[in-house]
């Protein structure tokens, strides 16, 4: 199985898997791909992808690579009754597992792969969209060692980063870590945002500074639009994130690790969901401080960068 020969399956055509589908097919992969809702596959045609109908049309592939919402999603497109697996017979000899789910869950999942003969890999990644077309995705990857080496030609035609971390369900906990910490920096970049601007700081000019200061770094330079500007549009919603920091939180109860600030940043995305931000982007904890603080936010229309292009 090599880069040249190799046919890939890929499962879920979200805002992630779309453009991390499209680089592989954009690289020259032999691709066919399933989405739940067919239409939003159909345009990887146009880019040499093939379009499944049935998700046991991806059995025969070598590599079958998952990005879906959940673990529920997870088990139910490779075990359910009319999953990757239901036909028996034809099976992929890997499964690359991208979703963002529970230590539980992934072990469960292996498991059951491992008894039909079927190795995997979990790769969860850090980025959204953007940063998959701007080609900085980031993986982190665990299980046998070999079965990283065997799909790092293809974690690399879609970013060019991928760190393995061990055996495992590793991966897992390094993603919920990273997720815990965006949560974390968002809230805390939304109140020092509210601060500068109630203080008579604009936010383009405070946000400037910062981006170009010691506390500067990828994340706060690719919101910066988003807190400007008030583009709100969803990488990843208040209801994702909060999954993830519930993760988290489950994570440090049982390794005896306390956490509070992610639970006081959990609750405060609670809050936000609450008050109907459910499909925007998490940067919306913006406007939640800037209502806890008095004060109402308008679009500055002032030019800024995303730090991506």
């Amino acid at each position: 199985m090599s880069a040249a020969n190799a046919r890939l399956g890929w499962i879920g055509i979200g805002r992630m898997g779309y453009a991390m589908a499209e680089r592989l097919a954009k690289n020259g992969a032999d691709l066919t791909v399933w989405n739940r809702t067919a239409a939003k596959a159909a345009p990887l045609a146009e880019v040499g992808a093939k379009v499944a109908e049935e998700l046991a049309d991806l059995a025969s592939c070598d590599v079958v690579f998952v990005m879906v919402s959940t673990v529920d999603d997870v088990h139910e497109v490779i075990l359910g009754p009319k999953g990757l697996l239901a036909r028996g017979g034809a099976r992929p000899k890997m499964v690359v597992e991208c979703s963002s789910i529970s230590v539980d869950g992934s072990a469960a999942l292996r498991s059951a792969l491992s008894a039909q003969g079927i190795d995997m890999l979990a790769a969860p990644v850090s980025g959204n969209a953007k940063v998959i077309k701007a080609g900085r995705l980031s993986f982190v990857c665990s299980g046998p060692r070999a079965s990283f080496e065997a799909a790092l030609p293809y974690l690399r035609m879609i970013g060019p980063a991928a760190s393995y971390v061990g055996d495992g369900e590793l991966a897992r906990i390094v993603k919920i870590c990273h997720n815990v910490f965006l949560g974390v920096v968002a809230q805390s970049l939304a109140e020092v945002t509210v601060l500068a601007q109630k203080a008579g700081v604009p936010r383009h000019a405070f946000l400037e500074f910062m981006n170009q200061s010691v506390m500067g770094s990828t994340f706060s330079r690719y919101k910066t639009p988003a807190y400007v500007n008030l583009d709100f549009k969803a990488t990843f919603t208040p209801p994702l994130l909060r999954k993830d920091m519930d993760l988290g939180l489950e994570a440090g109860r049982t390794h005896g690790v306390p956490m509070p600030l992610a639970s006081a940043v959990r609750d405060t995305l609670q809050a936000l969901i609450g008050r109907g931000h459910l499909d925007d982007d998490f940067a919306t904890l913006l406007l939640l401080q800037a209502q806890n603080s008095g004060i109402t936010l308008a679009p500055e229309n002032v030019p800024v960068g995303d730090g991506l292009s």
